[in-house]
Order: C-alpha cells, then sequence, then structure tokens
C-alpha cells in the first residue's frame, strides 16, 4: 500500500437562486427515488462510480444496517436512468442544522463524457432544496474524478473548507495528487 496526500475541499450553496442549472436534453433520461430495499442496486452504483476514487467506507456494511439507513426520513437516494441502465446516483443527507448534505454523488464510467455530470448535480442540488435544505453542501477530495471540482465550482457551489489527511491506496492505483 501507498501512502498519498489527500486535499478534501469541502462546497456549499447558500441559496436556490446560486445554483448554475446544467440540464441534457435527452429524452432517455429519467431519475427514480430508490427505496429502502435496492440495496444492491446502491452496492453495485457504489461500485461502479466509487471503484476508481477509493471509496470504501460502505463495502463492509451489512445489507441490514444499510436498508436501515435508507429507511430513515433524513436520507434519500436518487437513481439516474438511460434507459432502463443506471447511468448513476445521488444520496441525500437532511443534517440537524437544517442542511442537506450530498453525501454520494456521481455516474458509472459507461456514462462519462456525455455532460450527465453537470445534468445529475442539478437535479442533486433541485432535489436537495426540495427536502428542506437551508444549505446545500458537499465535499470532494483530490482522488474523485479531475472533472468533480470544476463541474461543482461551474454549478455555483463555492468553497468553505479545506483539509488535508494522508489514504492508503493500492500500490498500482497510486498517483500523486
Amino acid at each position: 500500500m501507498a501512502r498519498v496526500r489527500v486535499v478534501r475541499t469541502y462546497l456549499e450553496l447558500r441559496a436556490p437562486g446560486a445554483l448554475r442549472a446544467a440540464r441534457s436534453i435527452d429524452s432517455a433520461l429519467g431519475l427514480v427515488r430508490a427505496t429502502s430495499d435496492d440495496v444492491s442496486l446502491f452496492r453495485r452504483l457504489y461500485r461502479d462510480v466509487g471503484q476508481a476514487h477509493h471509496w470504501r467506507d460502505k463495502h463492509a456494511v451489512p445489507d441490514a444496517q444499510l436498508r436501515a439507513h435508507f429507511e430513515s426520513p433524513d436520507v434519500a437516494l436518487w437513481v439516474l436512468y438511460h434507459g432502463s441502465t443506471p447511468a448513476g446516483f445521488f444520496e441525500l443527507r437532511r443534517q440537524s442544522d437544517k442542511s442537506v448534505e450530498i453525501a454520494y454523488f456521481g455516474l458509472t464510467p459507461a456514462f462519462f463524457g456525455r455532460g450527465l455530470g453537470k445534468h445529475l448535480l442539478s437535479c442533486a442540488v433541485e432535489t436537495a432544496w426540495s427536502f428542506g435544505a437551508d444549505r446545500v453542501w458537499l465535499h470532494t477530495c483530490t482522488l474523485d474524478s479531475p472533472a468533480a471540482l470544476p463541474n461543482y465550482l461551474a454549478r455555483g457551489f463555492e468553497p468553505f473548507k479545506t483539509e488535508t489527511y494522508e489514504a492508503a491506496i493500492a500500490d498500482d492505483q497510486a498517483a500523486p495528487a
């Protein structure tokens, strides 16, 4: 395992009007709220979206615990479909300070390069506001897609905090941050 330096950036939108939405005109797109029974779909999307970015925290979580998580009224899981194929997802979490965190967000590799990330992020933010947010926030890091931070900034998110930490990455996947 290699140790790499990672910079995590926290970003926020403080008002619905701050969103610079971008939409796809692809009529095959649909956004569907997943149910708590969709644990296997969540696991597949989590793996497909997060594998290249070293997402690992949910792999060991038992199905029953994930199901209970998604049953919470403060959590919402949404899936972007292209036709009948899951193309990406986002998870919203309502926080005690009345903010809503976009806790997970991303596209599967088969849908990269089509402008769907900005579409999905616009959907996530608008859904977060309708979820009762006073503020919408998320974080990204230097392990994420190089397109992530530019997309967040282009949609109107503003950084409010950064932190640096070390992560253990398999030697064959380590790249300088």
